[in-house]
């Protein structure tokens, strides 16, 4: 039953993309946009991306640029779809949000420049070749997990722990390149600073309920919410259950803050997003790649959720930004 209801899925997917069908205009860039799943904070990059595009006079209002944008909605069978459709419409390029997204796009092609964006370093991904170099048509913008070490302290120097040993809770994706890392890391970090460190992985934000449940009656202080895709489609559950037991949810990502996180130094999504755009829009321009290459995201932030703080009896300095719940 599972395999023809995912068959069916593939082929409705197919027929949706059918009759969306975008004809390459001429003279008129085409611009692939894929994203891996449907998610509030992630939405944010592609916003970036565009105002960046449009920033440098590729605007679909004006006519300069034409926009193919497909969300896989978390299937990866649909993901490989979109890729074939954009590599058979011989897009101008691909603009790729999040990791999944990004792996699929240089699996399936070689010869279409793609800008990465919310994704981790080609060396984390492991699509570094022998010789330590990125693929050849890869480029825009990613990020190491340096940041998360500053990101996960803060939870040592807010929270007071109910024993005398701090225990910090988080759930991590195990076939998820970045989140594993992150997890490794995290876990290396935590045995550093005497903080133990309660970890369970889970493989889908449909597992997130009975898992986090599980972490939450290990007695927890605090949840890390790692930055990974399961995480992102499955805050909202991570969220409730933290909140009903009195537990703070801090983070590494901003825009997890605006979903109800505590606090967090790490990336602007948009930022993100409007960072790929503008080396999109530089290729665009020259025609070339030339100088261009997977460069570090520039933008990072220090928030707090300043509903969460009044919760929880937390004051920041003025070196954090306060920002208000997302309705």
């Amino acid at each position: 039953m599972f395999r023809k209801c995912r068959i069916l899925i593939v082929l409705l997917g197919g027929f949706i993309m059918a009759c969306q069908s975008v004809e390459k205009p001429s003279g008129v860039p085409v611009v692939g946009f894929v994203e891996a799943f449907e998610d509030a904070t992630i939405s944010q990059a592609r916003n970036g991306f565009m105002d960046a595009l449009a920033d440098s006079g590729y605007s679909e209002a004006e006519g300069t640029v034409a926009i193919i944008h497909r969300n896989a909605q978390g299937d990866a069978a649909t993901l490989n779809q979109i890729i074939s459709y954009f590599n058979s419409k011989e897009v101008s390029l691909i603009g790729t949000s999040t990791t999944l997204a990004t792996i699929a796009a240089v699996q399936r092609g070689k010869d279409i420049p793609i800008f990465q964006a919310v994704t981790a370093m080609p060396s984390i991904l492991g699509l570094l070749a022998a010789d330590g170099a990125a693929p050849d048509n890869l480029f825009g913008t990613g990020e190491n997990l340096n940041y998360i070490d500053t990101s996960f302290t803060l939870i040592a120097e807010m929270v007071k722990p109910k024993e005398a040993q701090l225990k910090v809770g988080m759930i991590y994706n195990q076939s998820e390149p970045q989140s594993l890392e992150a997890y490794e890391r995290i876990a290396a970090l935590a045995d550093s600073m005497n903080v133990q460190l309660v970890a369970l992985p889970l493989n889908s934000s449909a597992e997130a309920q009975l898992v986090v449940r599980s972490l939450l009656s290990e007695n927890i202080d605090a949840f890390f919410a790692n930055p990974d895709n399961t995480v992102f489609a499955a805050f909202e559950t991570i969220l409730k259950n933290c909140n009903d037991s009195d537990v703070p949810v801090f983070t590494s990502e901003s825009g997890l803050v605006a979903r109800g996180a505590v606090a967090a130094f790490g990336a602007d999504i948009y930022q993100w997003g409007y960072q790929s755009g503008a080396q999109a829009a530089s290729y665009l321009a020259s025609g070339s790649t030339d100088g261009l290459q997977v460069e570090m995201l520039h933008v990072r932030k220090r928030v707090y959720n300043a509903e969460a703080a009044d919760r929880f009896g937390y004051a920041f300095p003025d070196t954090f930004e306060a920002i208000k719940s997302r309705d």
